[in-house]
């Protein structure tokens, strides 16, 4: 049976996140740079007959109707394929940490069965198929490091210089929506430009949504203070409650409560599964 294994799905970091308005509408405006890092999932295909989607879960349980189940579901629809895949999920990236996870698994989940199915979509058709999905999802199909702005639909490759990075997972996490509806969240931070990012990538900006995810979790205050300690200037990524640091400083280990995930990232120039879909014309 014809399989696809150990496909990755990388996490991201924000390197910076800036509210700078609110639409009519209620969704935010935002700036962001959207970094991919070596801490990822992993992803196993098995080809099946009669058109079945099935998922096991080899780490983490997920819940019955995840983001992976619900990409191989749209594909099919949306083809009108009649083949099936049973999916095994080795979960590494932490859930509601801020990055990315679910839709890197589901941007993966999109690459891998246009393979597997020969369906042979291009990136802009799974893009929009991704989007439906989830706002980020078209970030890690295009995979490249990128400077998002807009409600995430805008999003501009840029280069970033090798680095590492100390990420930690505290044992809570953080209701995005929480966060956006708060009444104490700052939406109107003056907009930056690429240039200027440029000139300093890993000690640019702040994240607008770190002061009230402090206020509403307090071991994400406690992360940052282990950072702190060991002489680097912390941060959250996205909505959190991951926080990470730029290795600035020769520590080798980081001490944190037993409960919680603490790695040492490196950043990716491409994502893994670059040149899985091609570009349409």
């Amino acid at each position: 049976m014809k399989q696809l294994l150990d496909v990755p799905a990388p996490a991201k970091l924000n390197l910076f996140l800036h509210i700078t308005g609110r639409r009519p509408d209620g969704y935010h405006l935002l700036q962001s740079v959207f970094m991919l890092i070596d801490w990822c999932d992993k992803l196993h295909f098995e080809l099946r007959p009669g058109g079945a989607v099935s998922r096991e879960d080899l780490t983490v349980p997920l819940p019955a109707d995840d983001l992976i189940t619900r990409a191989a579901k749209l594909l099919q629809q949306q083809t009108g394929c009649t083949q099936g895949v049973h999916i095994a999920v080795d979960k590494q990236i932490p859930a509601q940490a801020g990055m990315g996870g679910g839709s890197s698994d589901a941007a993966s989940c999109l690459l891998a069965l246009n393979q597997l199915w020969d369906l042979r979509l291009g990136l802009e058709t799974l893009e929009k198929l991704g989007l439906q999905l989830g706002a980020d999802v078209p970030f890690f199909l295009r995979g490249r490091n990128a400077w998002v702005e807009g409600v995430g639909e805008e999003i501009t490759p840029i280069a970033l210089p090798p680095a590492n990075f100390w990420v930690i997972k505290p044992s809570a996490g953080v209701e995005t929506p929480q966060i956006f509806k708060h009444p104490d969240l700052h939406r109107a931070t003056k907009p930056a430009t690429i240039s200027v990012f440029a000139a300093q990538p890993y000690d640019f900006g702040h994240n607008d949504l770190q002061p009230v995810a402090q206020t509403l979790c307090t071991e994400v205050t406690e992360a940052l203070q282990v950072l702190k300690l060991a002489g680097m200037n912390g941060r959250m990524t996205g909505s959190g409650s991951a926080v990470f640091a730029h290795c600035t400083s020769s520590t080798q280990s980081l001490v944190v409560p037993g409960h919680w995930q603490v790695r040492k990232c490196s950043n990716l120039e491409v994502h893994p599964l670059q040149g899985w879909a091609s570009s349409e014309s």
